[in-house]
């Protein structure tokens, strides 16, 4: 007859060795059709994930199941206007984002707020300023972050420098340091980001901002009040990246490109930094943003933007579907598997201890009725 501990251990081996379906990859294919999103963000009180577009001027709510709602319409937008860097400031529930207007449009850079609390209703919309009304090359702005006073910061992509707008909407050039013009175009560079400078960028509440550079895979730390940039050391060059993100847990800073998403640590507040593993992406969903959601999971978006940007499909054949996918990391996860054989290796020690203590007890009771 079997044990009830025999059957007791049994049960926990297994359910240890059992993939558990919290480490599954999450999937979300959601439906807007010719919505061709570039920034993703995630709404920790709404929790739910919040995309822009490429054409419309709307901003949509995306739950875990797909279901998609419409939480910003914004007419007053410059019609086909691109919606692209999303932050939440969560601590005043609203919802920072960066405005962007490709030729033929007039040119026009800016950061839009609205009011998650009053239905989206807009704070503000900030124009943001050049530095050259003469220069010919349009401002592109692209990422957003936001410290915890409500300050938003703002890559410009195509002139190499961060805007800062305070929590009233009062805009400002923040950073035009002249690093971020020094570091040479990577050699593996193509077309289609060589002109791509600044992009992703995270704020870190230790008083300094994180951004990336696209055509060179530089990685800088920025001084929140004075502006002053630093190059981060990186064992490697993060070349075409894109958004950006940073998980609280540990400090983790996630960055994407179409191609791959790369997982980076340091242990002096990025003087230096150490990209620990990478993850290849699907290309031809074309990634552009990351987030971090609830139990610092994350996620990349497929918004097929250079489909959308080029408009290679047929009047009326505007793509349907998009995803949100979880990435994890097999090196993060091999720690999980150790931590499985650990618990395994406890369960039999106390098995072993269990039946010693029960043969020592039949023993001393044999030794009573003789």
């Amino acid at each position: 007859m079997t044990s009830t501990p025999s059957i007791l251990l049994t049960v926990l081996l297994v359910s240890l060795l059992t993939p558990s379906s919290a480490t599954k990859r999450h999937v979300i294919d959601f439906r807007s059709p010719g919505l061709y999103p570039e920034g993703l963000t995630w709404d920790p009180s709404g929790q739910h994930f919040v995309v822009g577009s490429l054409h419309s001027r709307t901003i949509h709510s995306v739950s875990d199941a797909g279901v998609v709602q419409t939480i910003i319409s914004d007419p007053y937008l410059p019609e086909n206007a691109t919606i692209l860097g999303l932050a939440v400031d969560s601590s005043k529930r609203r919802l920072l984002a960066g405005i962007h207007c490709a030729p033929p449009l007039l040119p026009c850079s800016a950061l839009a707020a609205y009011d998650l609390r009053s239905g989206g209703r807009r704070i503000f919309l900030s124009p943001l300023p050049s530095l050259d009304s003469e220069d010919t090359v349009r401002d592109i702005a692209n990422d957003v972050a936001v410290d915890y006073e409500g300050n938003a910061y703002v890559t410009n992509s195509a002139k190499n420098f961060i805007w800062k707008v305070d929590r009233d909407g009062v805009a400002s050039v923040f950073s035009t340091s002249p690093l971020f013009s020094s570091q040479p175009v990577a050699a593996d560079a193509d077309a289609s980001f060589r002109d791509c400078g600044l992009n992703g960028i995270v704020y870190n509440s230790k008083g300094y901002l994180l951004v990336v550079q696209s055509n060179t895979g530089k990685m800088f730390k920025v001084d929140e009040e004075t502006g002053t940039a630093r190059l981060v050391l990186l064992n490697r060059d993060l070349v075409a990246a894109d958004g950006m993100a940073r998980r609280r847990r540990d400090g983790t800073v996630v960055v994407v490109s179409q191609k791959k998403i790369w997982f980076l640590k340091s242990q002096d507040s990025w003087g230096e930094g150490v990209v620990y593993d990478e993850v290849e992406l699907d290309v031809e969903g074309f990634a552009t943003a990351v987030t971090v959601a609830g139990e610092d999971r994350v996620y990349v978006l497929y918004g097929r933007v250079m489909e959308g940007i080029m408009g290679s499909y047929k009047d009326g054949e505007a793509r349907e579907w998009f995803e949100i996918e979880e990435v994890l990391s097999e090196k993060e996860g091999g720690y999980d598997k150790v931590w499985v054989y650990v618990l395994v290796g406890l369960g039999f020690t106390y098995f072993c201890f269990w039946r010693f203590q029960m043969k020592k007890l039949i023993t001393n009771m044999d030794k009573k009725i003789t």
